[in-house]
């Protein structure tokens, strides 16, 4: 990878910005791209800089690419140019395997509150790779080594973004829970959870339906907040609500690992290809 290549890629890593790098790993025959060419392709599926072959090649790498970014899952293609009508549109006699992977910033973690629920998850949260925010009128950088950033002045909920990447848990100890709520469900946050009892979680959520909001975004708040591991102190407590946000943010489950490998072992074994998926067909237009 040329050295203006790395640079645009840390340039876009530092503007915290998604994008993919496809790399050919492999050609057969005859192709217009070489082994280790390389291209960077930006969230809305366009090519920002780099080679990997034309035409309908390049326009099948940038639609992969755009799923790879959407998944968050590095994948590697195979891309069939044998012929015009089978191919991705470029006869060149050959085929060539191009490996994707995705570079997605990391995403925010929004503790509201403070004590030793919130100083843990804090400390998860930097463990998980998460960007973690601490937004409290008593937090002190002091009590929250790991965090990326202290929020101690902003009483209405006005400097903090919410969005699809954001994970939110609510720590307040009933101070402005309900407010925190309607900014992250407004913001389509990924994750909103309340730290509450079963009571005061049933209270604040009927406060929410009775303002008007809708019952769909109110039940999607997690509430009391965590998974049901039997936690009893505030560090179980914030590992129930971590682990929580990994299941969720992953797409696993909670069943025991021993229990999947069981399964896994008495299913019946299939060949795998080497390559996620062959490309014959051109997609000249990528959606993001």
């Amino acid at each position: 990878m040329s050295l203006e290549l790395y640079a645009k890629a840390g340039e876009l890593a530092a503007g915290k910005q998604s994008f993919a790098v496809a790399t050919v790993v492999r050609v057969e025959g005859s192709s217009s791209a070489r082994r280790g060419s390389k291209a960077i392709i930006d969230a809305q599926g366009n090519l920002v800089m780099g080679w990997v072959g034309g035409g309908c090649a390049e326009s099948a790498v940038r639609s992969e690419a755009l799923k790879c970014i959407q998944s968050e899952k590095p994948t590697l293609i195979t891309l069939d140019m044998q012929d015009e009508v089978l191919g991705v549109g470029m006869p060149c006699g050959g085929m060539m395997d191009v490996y994707i992977e995705p570079v997605i910033p990391a995403p925010d973690l929004i503790i509201a509150g403070h004590g030793r629920i919130a100083e843990t998850l804090v400390e998860l949260g930097a463990l998980m790779n998460f960007s973690v925010t601490v937004h409290d009128p008593s937090a002190q950088k002091d009590r929250f080594p790991a965090a990326d950033r202290i929020v101690n002045r902003d009483f209405d909920v006005t400097e903090i973004s919410f969005g699809p990447r954001t994970y939110v848990v609510i720590a307040t100890l009933h101070k402005n829970d309900h407010l925190w709520l309607q900014r992250a469900l407004e913001g389509e946050a990924a994750y909103v959870a309340l730290v509450a009892s079963a009571h005061r979680s049933r209270l604040v959520l009927d406060y929410l339906l009775a303002e008007g909001m809708a019952p769909e975004k109110v039940e999607s708040v997690w509430a009391p907040a965590g998974l049901d591991l039997g936690a009893a102190t505030p560090e179980e407590i914030a590992l129930s609500i971590m682990s929580q946000i990994v299941v969720l943010r992953r797409g696993g489950n909670v069943a025991a690992l021993k229990d999947r490998l069981n399964q896994s072992n008495a299913a019946p074994s299939t060949s795998a290809d080497t390559s996620d998926k062959v490309v014959r067909q051109c997609d000249a237009t990528p959606k993001p």
